[in-house]
């Protein structure tokens, strides 16, 4: 699967995440959450990498760093389903997009 889809489908799922949170709760946090990490992960990241733009990987990675940031923490203090499938996407996106930047130096 090409770096681009990945980070589209990534992006998609942390903003429809947030959106979900904020539905069900009424949760501010949770919606401004997703798509402050959406944005850089799904919109930068993954059109820089369709285009063939510098950076589009290390947005991507980015974006996975600081959701990890975030739910890991969360996800360890609490062992709520949530933050641990939060946590597993920054997982998933930290390997892929670190394994592809170590690849391009």
């Amino acid at each position: 699967m090409a770096l681009e889809t990945i980070a589209y489908i990534l992006g998609a799922l942390t903003a429809g995440g947030g959106t979900m949170g904020y539905v069900r709760t009424g949760s501010v946090p949770s919606i401004a959450a997703g798509l402050t990490v959406d944005f850089p992960q799904d919109g930068l990241g993954g059109y820089r990498l369709q285009s063939r733009q510098s950076y589009g990987v290390e947005f991507a990675l980015l974006a996975s760093v600081v959701l990890g940031g975030a739910s890991i923490p969360r996800a360890i203090r609490s062992g709520k389903p949530v933050p641990t499938v939060l946590s597993l996407i920054s997982v998933f996106g930290l390997l892929t997009f670190g394994n592809a930047l170590r690849k391009s130096l």
